[in-house]
């Protein structure tokens, strides 16, 4: 039975504690080291468990921390801290252990995890049409994932809070001039000049505010009919319809529609909530700390302490550092968490940040999300696999094909080759079977709209097409013709392994 992901959001309770942020920070600049900023104080004690391992919401403060700009007005930061304290959550505490409980299976290879969406959410390009689409590309995939893989397909949008990008370098020159980096719309705008680059508080508001209109959207699409399997053959994209993955999406459609007629002659009621609802999760890169901190509720329930901004959060590889304030922050939160792993990264301190992020090795509770192209793949990720394998650590290993395979195209725009995409994706199955552990899930930067960002796919994107639909302000994406061919490709490995898991089965018995 399908179960709601995404209630309706009530109001806090009362008695839940609002972590105040009230210190001020300055960020670090290119030369300097991480900085540690004060600790701020707390509304209320932290539970018992979180006390006993010195975590509180804001001990991250005492950290080093990196990727946080320095706000020209530091009252401004700590009252919008304050504003975000007394708003509602975005997301409840049940939830996340619902999708922790699902990601416990894609950890043992019952279940696939398909996470994607925006580079980076955009205020200027916010609207229902992009939600939609998007959320419609998303289940078209799911579909294909879980037909071909026989299994569920556990969906998690980059959506509602995906607002802050890292920077490899804090500042950006051109034409001699040198401003702050773009570092997403919840810090500062793209716009090259000295006010848009300025870090403004406020977006963090107008970030809440567009992320409880888009869980609101998405509840309703995941709840309200939309998502309804019986519409499976509606979902196809209008500017898919006459395309070769549009047509394979539309031959799929009618077999599943063949196996729904089937379940409801054997006696499933049409209005079942496996047929009309949908599961839906949202996640975000954990960036922006005071943000983070400003939406972490106690949980009344368990006592656990929860970020309520999304369902997932992950850290990415340039914050990912053992005594880092990110670490420290999300070693705190009960989501399920991500971390980005790069061939960067030692088998052995991959292990240790494991052990820290997941003390008591609980099953959904750390994903391993991978990014380091098909070459490095196929040498760094066995040993990494066999690692963790020796230390007992239960993860779900997932496929990031996408940060590795950044490229400058000869007109200078930035993008990704769909040939390479689809490799690294090849080998991360490879050496998943190689090393017999499983492949659970994939993680791209996506988008329903008719893009030419990434190269390459069955209508072949070539360097020239590139600037007629180029409308991403970060990251290139996949558009919604290369997402769902790179969904059938999954899908064929995941019904090989399957067939020959099967084999190996009926072997053995009749052995």
């Amino acid at each position: 039975m399908a179960a709601p992901a995404l209630p309706v959001a009530p109001p806090v309770p009362a008695h839940a504690p609002l972590v105040l942020a009230t210190r001020r920070r300055s960020p670090p600049s290119a030369s300097d080291p991480p900085r540690r900023p004060r600790a701020g104080p707390l509304v209320r004690a932290t539970s018992v468990a979180a006390a006993e391992s010195g975590w509180a919401p804001g001990s991250w403060r005492s950290r080093p921390v990196r990727q946080i700009p320095e706000y020209p007005d530091a009252a401004a930061l700590e009252e919008a801290e304050r504003v975000l304290a007394s708003f509602p959550p975005l997301v409840f505490a049940g939830e996340a252990r619902m999708l922790e409980e699902r990601l416990g299976d894609a950890a043992v290879g019952r279940a696939f995890l398909l996470q994607g969406g925006d580079c980076a959410e955009s205020f200027k390009e916010f609207g229902a049409n992009n939600i939609r689409d998007t959320f419609r590309l998303m289940l078209q995939m799911a579909v294909v994932l879980t037909f071909g893989g026989q299994m569920p397909t556990i969906k998690v949008g980059r959506m509602a809070g995906q607002f802050a990008k890292p920077r490899s370098n804090p500042v950006e020159t051109i034409d001699g001039v040198t401003l702050p980096s773009y570092q997403g719309d919840i810090i500062n705008n793209d716009a090259f000049d000295e006010k848009s680059r300025a870090p403004d508080p406020q977006r963090l508001i107008r970030a809440y505010s567009q992320s409880a209109s888009t869980l609101n959207l998405l509840r309703g699409f995941a709840h309200g009919g939309y998502a309804d399997l019986q519409r499976v053959t509606q979902w196809n994209l209008d500017f898919l319809r006459h395309s070769l993955q549009g047509e394979r999406y539309v031959e799929l459609a009618q077999r599943v529609q063949d196996a729904i007629g089937f379940m409801f002659a054997a006696g499933l009621p049409r209005q079942h909530p496996m047929m009309t609802t949908a599961e839906f999760w949202t996640s975000h890169e954990c960036l922006h700390l005071p943000y983070e901190q400003a939406l972490t509720r106690e949980d009344s329930i368990s006592g656990l302490y929860y970020d309520c901004s999304a369902h997932m959060l992950w850290v990415g590889e340039r914050t990912r550092q053992l005594d880092g304030a990110h670490v420290e922050f999300l070693r705190g939160i009960s989501n399920p968490l991500g971390v980005k792993v790069s061939d960067k990264l030692e088998p052995s301190e991959l292990v240790e940040l494991c052990e820290i992020l997941n003390p008591h090795n609980k099953p959904g509770r750390l994903t391993l999300i991978t990014r380091m192209g098909a070459e490095n793949m196929r040498v760094k990720l066995p040993h990494m696999i066999r690692a963790v394998r020796q230390a007992g650590i239960i993860v779900t290993w997932v496929s990031d094909p996408m940060h590795g395979n950044t490229i400058s195209a000869p007109c200078g725009l930035k993008t990704r080759s769909f040939d390479a995409i689809r490799a690294e994706l090849r080998a991360f199955f490879d050496v998943h079977e190689q090393e017999g552990s499983y492949p659970g899930g994939v993680h791209l930067e996506m988008t329903g709209q008719n893009v030419t960002e990434c190269i390459g796919g069955s209508n072949t994107v070539t360097f020239d097409d590139l600037s007629s639909r180029y409308r991403t302000h970060c990251d290139p994406r996949l558009n919604a013709s290369q997402s769902l061919e790179l969904a059938f490709a999954i899908a064929e490995r995941l019904r090989n392994k399957r067939d020959r898991t099967w084999n190996s089965l009926i072997s053995r018995v009749e052995a």
